[in-house]
């Protein structure tokens, strides 16, 4: 078994890959900015050595990669690097010290694509600091792996990722609960041009599989860059549908050229719609499903409907009914799924 240290342990997707990788019987080492408390708990956590950095700080000071390195790691898995003079810095610390790299990236990486699914290695477009950061570090860990000597690395993309402990994007393209209680209720909901644009959604427990297979599978992995996404994307009038259907509604659909969708909603919902549709995703998983023998548990609506469930129970969203069907448990996600 292997050290393995974590960077951003705490997040969404660390809630779920450290108590993976403790279950499997790594010695984990779960790094984060303060002592939080995880997404998810497990009993896992129990076995798992905390450390508390501040990578924003740390990276100023020129001294993060270097208390990164010190941790004596087989593999470090990055869910938090976001800016390639950060990756520089990680890269140089870890050069010949480490075994593999694996770092967390974005389909935003692509842009808007000319063929869908999207595969890795087609033409890409990123625009945005975010996308155009992320496909900066990627290039660098690429390239370094590729290098006789350098550091082994591996770039896995999820799309929009999703489950329980936070709002997912929804039917309009952003993260306004309004709109889930919208659909739930019966009420119209205003959808962005004809509601075509696509958005490709992950549970982040699928997330954490990926990187725990890459982590197995060190020589399909290192050098390469995978997508990490459910079977299918799926377009927001399809989420907006299939909502509506599980509270036993039909979606009252109001279909608005995108100038006057703005204008009927806030600034930041605008902004979060936009930067969806303007990339609608729908990626391939073939080369993870080949290569890592990736294979996700949930469909996006699968994701989206436990992400609900959670929203429900947690107060933070007032709908009809509380109770979640057990078809939902059992792979189903047709019909009602709220009493």
């Amino acid at each position: 078994m292997s050290r393995v240290v974590v960077l951003g342990a705490t997040g969404h997707v660390g809630g779920y890959l450290v108590p993976r990788l403790a279950s499997a019987g790594h010695e984990v080492i779960a790094v984060s900015r303060g002592i939080s408390k995880p997404y998810r708990e497990h009993p896992a956590w129990k076995d798992v050595r905390r450390v508390t950095l501040d990578r924003d700080e740390g990276d100023a000071a020129g001294t993060f990669a270097g208390a990164i390195a010190d941790l004596r790691a087989d593999i470090v898995i990055d869910m938090v690097c976001f800016a390639s003079d950060s990756a520089d810095q990680l890269i140089e610390a870890l050069r010949g010290r480490i075994e593999l790299l694996l770092s967390c990236g974005t389909i935003w990486v692509h842009g808007p694509g000319a063929e869908v699914p999207t595969r890795e290695d087609d033409a890409r477009n990123p625009f945005g600091d975010y996308g155009t950061q992320k496909a900066r570090i990627e290039e660098l860990l690429l390239a370094e792996s590729h290098r006789p000597g350098g550091l082994q690395s591996s770039v896995l993309h999820p799309g929009h990722i999703t489950g329980p402990g936070w709002a997912m994007v929804n039917a309009a393209g952003n993260f306004d609960l309004d709109v889930w209680h919208r659909l739930a209720t019966g009420q119209s909901v205003a959808i962005p041009n004809l509601g075509l644009e696509t958005v490709h959604h992950v549970h982040a427990d699928d997330v954490a599989q990926a990187f725990q297979l890459a982590l197995e599978r060190p020589e399909a992995s290192a050098g390469s860059s995978y997508h990490v996404v459910s079977e299918r994307a799926l377009t927001l009038r399809g989420i907006a549908t299939a909502a509506a259907g599980w509270f036993g509604r039909d979606a009252d659909l109001r279909y608005l050229p995108f100038e006057d969708f703005k204008t009927a909603t806030s600034s930041i919902n605008a902004e979060a719609t936009y930067d969806h549709i303007s990339r609608s995703p729908s990626m391939s998983i073939d080369k993870a499903k080949r290569e890592l023998g990736y294979a996700p548990k949930y469909s996006s609506l699968q994701a989206i409907a436990e992400g609900l469930q959670w929203l429900i129970s947690d107060g933070q969203l007032e709908v009809r009914g509380r109770v979640l069907d057990s078809r939902l448990r059992r792979g189903s996600v047709a019909g009602p799924l709220w009493k």
